[in-house]
């Protein structure tokens, strides 16, 4: 019998290699977790990535963090951060302030309004993260985080050899 993601794409030809195969593997979960997210998000009016820059704010606290900061703390990377702020601002769940000392500094912070609405999305996101893994032990999640942080790390050193 075909796996599963042989069943859910259906390619035309049989996958090149091992690789190739998780690597798509990884993409499609990736997809179908996220697009769960937004699902949960999107009655609030919240993107993935908007929910993500309110945690890293209100992981912040009062300090905020500067446009730089933020875009290094992000799950996804993000072209435009300062666009991703100004939807924010608009719908008043952050504050941006200039730095008296120096004017090119903008710290940004979560307002009481955006603590709200991550407070009343901390149980229901955690709910979702609890479904989203269900079908996987205690031991299971702990070795797919630990296979998915050695796959970033070899990312990150130079022109590795393939084994």
């Amino acid at each position: 019998m075909p796996s599963k993601i042989l069943r859910e794409i259906k390619p035309s030809k049989p996958f090149q290699t091992l690789q190739q195969k998780a690597f798509l593997n990884l993409v499609r979960t990736a997809d179908a977790l996220t697009r769960s997210s937004e699902q949960l998000l999107r009655p609030h009016g919240l993107t993935f990535t908007q929910y993500n820059v309110l945690r890293i704010l209100r992981g912040a606290g009062e300090a905020g963090a500067s446009c730089s900061q933020i875009g290094e703390r992000m799950i996804t990377t993000e072209p435009d951060v300062t666009r991703l702020l100004d939807r924010l601002e608009r719908c008043r769940w952050i504050r941006r302030e200039r730095g008296t000392i120096d004017r090119r500094r903008v710290t940004t912070r979560i307002t009481p309004q955006g603590r709200k609405l991550l407070k009343r999305l901390d149980e229901p996101v955690r709910r979702l993260h609890q479904r989203q893994f269900a079908t996987l032990s205690r031991p299971e999640i702990e070795l797919m985080i630990a296979k998915l942080e050695a796959v970033r790390a070899g990312l990150a050193t130079p022109s590795r050899r393939a084994r």
